[in-house]
């Protein structure tokens, strides 16, 4: 239902006096089924809309406004409707390998193209009907983040575990024709999807572009809890070799005939495999970034040139010692970006503790999969703790836009355990660097 959690001052909706626990009913005489209909909807000069209030009297609006003006309601569900759930049993699927007694909402596997486009979701386009389709390129809903995994009809049907799962190539063309732009996405699985079937994939989806903008190829993640799911193999080192000869083989090709390297590989096939992260410029201002690709080597670009131009950073006088905690994968490198700042400004310590995922295990190795717990119990047994003077949590470990962690243990609740402050801080050279210079009261 429509009901009305909040209203932006000095918006249109307070003039009218509109307020919360009313429900928007109507604009220009359409029902509004969800937050695409509304966003949609309420762009024109003139609206016409229905607010019924808690006692149910119906009040009628005639609104004059600037196209694209925003009427200033917030509505208690974010997207209006229920999220469509997924009805695919991915072979590579996270959520069946989660352990019981986490908080519901992270057992609920949502397949919306709706959250795709406003929080960035990936769906596998297999619960779309040819109206939804339509109405995607009617409302603009773009770009939408699309779960490819392979273009190859029978392998798709055999990965999702959906008979309805191969038309993959027939719904990216109806969006893109429809001037859509998609960003596409491979959990590449061992065995499945990779080798020949991933220069398959990759060679496929070279012909939608510009529209199909990218695509990230992402490891498949295996936790420690898969009782009762089929056996997966996890990537090792030889296979995230011949991964990376393989795309790095595909990006030449795509540089030269499209202009762009197209396809991008994730942090952890490199760190698994022990070799270099490719360059600055081979991410292309790192277009898949919050799929995780090029973090570190952004991060390590960043600070190089903050080194280099080292008069434009003043550090506190005073001494500050700061334990960074991340995953393992991660710690590696933010040791050796330790030791370039410790070079240019001795008073700014920087430790880093890489924390085992004993909740996921030992396969799990990014920051962004660690919970309250394994941090709290790594930061309690670290010799060093009463010389620090904060500890640092990447942004990654948080929920989005709070201060909880994946077990529901809060920034504050580390804090207060720890006896120390706690702050996040965002994967970015600049942010670290005021935090570690001049402590966590500047984030």
């Amino acid at each position: 239902m429509n009901v009305i959690k909040s209203i932006d001052p000095g918006s249109v909706a307070e003039e009218l006096e509109i307020e919360p626990g009313d429900i928007l009913l109507t604009i220009n005489g359409e029902k509004i089924v969800d937050i695409i209909d509304y966003m949609f909807l309420v762009n024109d000069e003139y609206l016409e809309i229905e607010i019924q209030k808690p006692d149910g009297e119906i009040w009628e609006f005639e609104i004059d406004k600037t196209y694209d003006e925003n009427l200033g309601i917030n509505f208690e569900n974010p997207i209006i409707d229920h999220a469509k759930s997924c009805t695919n049993k991915c072979v590579f699927c996270f959520i069946d390998q989660l352990p019981k007694g986490m908080r519901p909402s992270l057992y609920f596997k949502d397949d919306d193209s709706r959250l795709s486009f406003l929080q960035g979701n990936f769906v596998t386009l297999t619960n779309l009907k040819d109206q939804d389709i339509d109405r995607i390129i009617r409302y603009r809903i773009s770009p939408i983040n699309v779960s490819v995994h392979t273009t190859d009809p029978e392998l798709r049907k055999k990965m999702l575990n959906n008979r309805f799962a191969g038309n993959i190539m027939e719904r990216l063309k109806q969006l893109i024709e429809g001037g859509i732009t998609v960003n596409a996405q491979i959990v590449l699985c061992p065995g499945y999807n990779d080798g020949e079937a991933l220069s398959r994939t990759l060679t496929d989806l070279m012909a939608f572009h510009p529209n199909l903008n990218s695509v990230a190829i992402v490891p498949i993640g295996l936790t420690q809890h898969r009782e009762g799911l089929i056996e997966m193999v996890p990537f090792n080192a030889s296979t995230s070799l011949e991964t990376i000869r393989r795309v790095t083989e595909f990006q030449l090709h795509a540089l030269e005939t499209l202009g762009t390297r197209f396809a991008f590989l994730a942090d952890e096939f490199y760190i698994l495999a022990g070799v270099d992260f490719p360059e600055d410029e081979a991410y292309e201002s790192y277009i898949q970034l919050e799929d995780g690709i090029g973090m570190i080597r952004k991060l390590g670009t960043e600070i190089d040139a903050a080194v280099k131009a080292k008069t434009a950073k003043k550090a506190s006088p005073e001494p500050i010692r700061s334990l960074v905690i991340t995953g393992v994968a991660a710690a590696p490198y933010l040791s050796q970006i330790s030791a370039q700042i410790e070079a240019v400004w001795p008073q700014v310590k920087m430790d880093v503790l890489g924390v085992e995922n004993h909740f996921f295990g030992p396969r799990i190795t990014v920051s962004g999969l660690l919970t309250g717990r394994d941090i709290l119990s790594a930061a309690q047994q670290y010799e060093a703790l009463a010389e620090i003077h904060q500890i640092l949590l990447p942004e990654a470990m948080f929920r989005s836009g709070e201060d909880v962690l994946l077990d529901d243990m809060t920034r504050e609740m580390i804090e207060n355990m720890l006896g120390k402050p706690v702050y996040k801080v965002a994967c970015e050279g600049d942010a670290l660097l005021t935090v570690l210079m001049n402590g966590g009261h500047h984030v």
